[in-house]
């Protein structure tokens, strides 16, 4: 019998080999873990991509050895968006290229150390790795689209406007058709909105629909999302329709309601039509950030 109240595991990049999803590229996969991303490693003749780090220095650690046991070609860093859990093991690669584009940097000076704190107090298991977090900065930055030669192989860094965040930076490798989407795409879990009313309400569900029928552009043929397993394109689609839905049961339900009395009637219907998708913590937050959208 699974004990439903024994606290989750600690957030640590699981020991596993890299897996190959594609030519050379690669997944560390976050084992459905909370507060673990999955991460990428992309392996040129030139040099190797790392997407993401994983949370604080001994996960960051554990990728970078994870990455050149499977080349010996120099390492770039790049991280999806600025949240801890995918970005705050940056300080292991300070000695190699870090490239972010614009509105990441930006987001990051402004709320890392913020959201460090916070991250601080989800307990103990995540204290300890946060234990002498450095904020790394990256020494590259760009604005809308760039373009990395690794070698024989090209992965272009996209940035579409804010949705999950304000900077939010998918990685897209034309050739093989691998699209690496952060938090904008999950598997089966309820889409992550840090909507946290006064001090950061940037998330949006409109744009976010708006990001994702880009992705959807792109035509990729597999998809790493931020968390859970790697799928092909229905896990844009499904996300998208998710979106779409509660939206639409917002826009229906408010009608001159307040946004708790629409949460109170659509969080547990949504829970339901969904049940098999995990962290339903995220329902209400997205409710509340599209009732709040549609009525200005």
């Amino acid at each position: 019998m699974t004990d439903t109240h024994a606290p989750p595991p600690p957030p640590v990049i699981a020991d596993v080999p890299p897996e190959q999803v594609a030519g050379n590229v690669y997944v560390i996969p976050d084992g459905r873990v909370p507060l673990v991303p999955n991460v990428g490693v992309v392996t040129g003749e030139r040099e190797a991509l790392v997407i993401d780090t994983g949370m604080g220095p001994s996960n960051g650690q554990r990728v970078r050895e994870k990455a050149e046991s499977l080349t010996e070609r120099p390492l770039v860093l790049t991280i999806t968006h600025f949240h801890p859990e995918h970005g705050f093991g940056a300080q292991v690669f300070k000695d190699r290229r870090i490239i972010y584009n614009r509105a990441q940097r930006e987001e990051f000076d402004k709320k890392a150390a913020p959201y460090l704190e916070m991250f601080r107090g989800f307990g103990p298991a995540v204290a300890d790795q946060l234990e002498g977090v450095e904020l790394v900065a990256p020494d590259e930055l760009y604005d809308e689209q760039t373009s990395l030669d690794l070698g024989g192989l090209a992965a272009e860094l996209h940035y579409f406007g804010p949705a999950h965040t304000l900077g939010d930076q998918v990685v897209f490798l034309p050739e093989q058709r691998v699209l690496f989407t952060g938090d904008l795409v999950e598997t089966r879990l309820f889409p992550i909105f840090p909507w946290f009313p006064p001090d950061d309400v940037d998330v949006s569900g409109s744009r976010w629909i708006n990001v994702l029928n880009r992705l959807q552009s792109l035509k990729p043929e597999v998809v790493v999302p931020g968390h859970g397993e790697v799928g092909g394109p229905e896990l844009i689609r499904q996300v998208r329709e998710y979106l779409e839905d509660v939206r639409d049961r917002v826009a229906r339900a408010a009608d001159g309601r307040s946004s708790d009395e629409v949460k109170a009637e659509l969080e547990p219907a949504i829970r339901a039509d969904y049940r098999s998708w995990d962290a339903p913590e995220w329902i209400g937050l997205a409710v509340e950030c599209f009732y709040a959208e549609l009525n200005g």
